[in-house]
């Protein structure tokens, strides 16, 4: 019997991986591109949210008075206190209490300034302790209690000289002693410190010093209060 010639087959094995490697390609073309164009919806709702937050870095007296008034705030996401400002690495509060190292205590604070701008936040900041001061507030005594606000960028360290401008031609200080600096390294302090008002609100300074400040603060600015902002949610009747 003859045998049949492989030809025709090879034939038709190539004709047919010649139709479908175009198909191949372009499968493993439109999966490279899904991978590099399609984004995790997740993620870059994060990024966003990431690029509109902002940070202030305020210093004025106890940073625990400071931490508590802005943990209040509308649209603040974090705050935590800190050193700021010195000339020692890793400071710490032992060292820092002596006056020795430069810094002084403050909080960084990041914020959402579509809820809250810089320009109120430093409202809030002027109005929330004595800005006339010079490294004292109240008992506190000492260059680690000064009066500071720590700039990030140019507009920050204009709004806050505008700020002071306004104050001093309103009158509502005759004098104001805050210093007005870039913004160095900050060392966050020790975890102790943190949210101190929320864990120890029965302590002596808590309910001698802390509590008329935040009571000021909730005076003063109504509007951007988080306390106050949900107590009026809660009176709205629900639908």
């Amino acid at each position: 019997m003859k045998r049949m010639s492989s030809q025709p087959l090879l034939f038709f094995i190539a004709a047919v991986a010649l139709t479908l490697t175009p198909i191949q390609r372009l499968f493993s073309q439109t999966e490279a591109t899904a991978g590099k164009f399609n984004v995790n919806p997740s993620q870059k709702t994060n990024t966003q949210d990431e690029k509109k937050l902002e940070k202030a870095t305020f210093g004025g007296g106890c940073f625990w008075c400071v931490e508590a008034v802005y943990q209040r705030v509308d649209g603040v996401k974090a705050v935590v206190s800190g050193y700021a400002g010195g000339f020692v690495e890793n400071p710490t509060y032992k060292a820092v209490c002596t006056d020795r190292t430069g810094h002084a205590e403050v909080c960084q604070i990041t914020f959402d300034p579509s809820v809250v701008t810089f320009d109120e936040m430093l409202l809030i900041f002027f109005k929330t302790h004595d800005p006339t001061s010079l490294n004292k507030q109240g008992a506190d005594v000492g260059t680690r209690y000064r009066s500071v606000v720590f700039y990030e960028d140019e507009a920050q360290r204009v709004a806050t000289e505008k700020m002071k401008e306004k104050l001093l031609e309103e009158k509502i200080y005759r004098k104001i002693v805050t210093e007005v600096s870039p913004i160095p390294v900050f060392y966050p302090a020790e975890a102790y410190h943190q949210n101190y008002f929320k864990l120890h609100p029965e302590e002596a300074y808590c309910r001698n010093i802390i509590d008329a400040k935040v009571a000021k603060f909730e005076k003063l600015f109504k509007e951007n209060s988080k306390v106050q902002k949900e107590r009026e949610e809660k009176k709205k009747p629900k639908k």
